[in-house]
């Protein structure tokens, strides 16, 4: 029996990188799957579909721009995310947020503007008939 494949999506079950307390990286960090950060990034982190958590000990000096953000830990910098940015106790934000879905948990310090806009998938809309004026009444 053949079994069908799913696609591989940004599953946080399954780090394929993680970046430990003694870490330490200055510059611009890319990735393509889920990375796990518990130790210091300044510069940039970037990912057009992964995902970044950043643990409760983590400290980012830094933009962030990923698929989907899970925080716990320090951000100092933008994080824009396109599918959803959760942010849980006891994570300090300080910057902008931007995403289609934002959670932010009770005991979070964000200091910021949180931005949502819609997903970028487009969305099929049945057509709208044509409004035509009211017609008066004969008298």
């Amino acid at each position: 029996m053949k079994k069908d494949k799913k696609p591989a999506t940004s599953d946080t079950s399954t780090i394929s990188t993680l970046l430990g307390r003694d870490t330490e990286i200055e510059g611009t960090f890319t990735f393509n799957e889920t990375i796990r950060v518990d130790g210091r990034i300044k510069g940039k982190l970037v990912s057009a579909k992964g995902t970044v958590i950043i643990g409760e000990n983590a400290a980012i000096e830094a933009d962030v721009q990923v698929g989907v953000a899970i925080i716990r830990g320090k951000v100092n910098g933008r994080v824009e995310a396109a599918q959803r940015i959760e942010i849980y106790a006891p994570a300090q934000v300080n910057g902008d947020i931007s995403a289609p879905t934002v959670t932010i948990d009770s005991g979070v310090v964000f200091n910021g503007k949180c931005e949502m806009h819609k997903d970028t998938k487009p969305v099929a809309t049945a057509p709208q008939p044509p409004q035509t004026a009211p017609e008066k009444a004969a008298s």
